[in-house]
């Protein structure tokens, strides 16, 4: 196993790159990280056991609120998706409907001109829930074709209506990105332009241009660092829909990527327009799941 403590040349160097965590907070274990989050944070082995979990998690909440009669009305994200297949096959098995989920899919890219990639395109969201939820399911344990809710530029104000319309949000389970991103809401604020936390909390669904190091990061993930070809735009449904759900969920799987932002949001207690998913930190009913890579200690160097 790599011994993941620090040097201490290193360990003295940690606060000249982290002002809001100190020398202890990077380099944690684990298990102190879990110990001394401020929201419950769960840290599974790997990322096919987070998969499973969330799966099962999903699948337990939907039979409780079946068994209860009520509706399901839950935001989804593309980013953790390998949950999906895994959900599909236990509904199929244990026989649980999704007759009264409502499912809201957060977001979908935008080709350069602003339009929405079509759903047979290799990035579009829509297609990909397509094929690995609801062509998977049963048919007969389907829901209404209306209650699957995608944002579109035809109507930007539709998603957020929707949503009121049927009372609101139970479950919001989201990923979060290594700058923070809950969806497509990256750090707003420009050289050129400011905003607050709480014009972020109260954004709505919009379209966005994407930050060039996200365009990097998913090409280095998913096309060979072939940057023309990720979308550039994107639109996304706002903090203030994602933050309005009665349960935050918040996932991820990112290992290296995601070990600074996880820590991030343990151990800071401050919302910040910079760092979007710690707008959470306002949520009353939020938890943290994790994969045990993205929760090991920070090591930074060559050392």
């Amino acid at each position: 196993m790599l011994d993941q403590t620090p040097s201490p040349t290193l360990q003295r160097s940690y606060a000249a790159y982290a002002t809001d965590l100190s020398q202890r907070d990077l380099t944690m274990s684990p298990e102190d990280l879990a110990s001394e989050s401020r929201h419950p944070m769960l840290i599974l082995d790997d990322r096919a056991s987070l998969y499973r979990w969330l799966a099962r998690e999903m699948a337990d909440e939907l039979k409780l609120r079946n068994a209860e009669g009520l509706p399901t009305r839950w935001l989804l994200p593309v980013g953790p998706k390998d949950q999906y297949p895994l959900l599909a096959e236990i509904c199929n098995r244990e026989r649980i409907s999704w007759k009264n989920v409502w499912a809201f899919h957060m977001d979908e890219w935008l080709d350069w001109q602003g339009r929405e990639v079509p759903p047979t395109h290799p990035f579009s969201f829509r297609g990909y829930c397509q094929r690995h939820i609801y062509d998977l399911l049963d048919p007969e344990l389907l829901p209404p074709a209306e209650q699957i809710v995608y944002p579109t530029i035809a109507d930007i104000d539709g998603f957020s209506r929707t949503i009121a319309e049927v009372g609101g949000l139970d479950t919001t389970y989201a990923g979060f990105g290594y700058r923070g991103h809950v969806a497509f809401n990256e750090p707003p604020s420009t050289r050129w332009h400011k905003y607050t936390v709480d014009e972020l909390a109260a954004s709505k669904t919009r379209v966005v241009p994407l930050l060039q190091d996200t365009i990097v990061a998913h090409s280095h993930r998913t096309s060979g660092g072939f940057t023309q070809g990720i979308p550039p735009m994107a639109l996304t449904v706002g903090m203030a829909d994602i933050l309005s759900a009665r349960r935050l969920r918040l996932l991820t799987d990112g290992g290296a990527w995601k070990q600074y932002i996880v820590r991030v949001m343990a151990l800071t207690t401050e919302p910040d327009v910079d760092l979007p998913v710690t707008l959470a930190h306002r949520h009353p009913n939020v938890d943290i799941t994790v994969d045990r890579a993205s929760a090991l200690p920070i090591v930074t160097g060559l050392e």
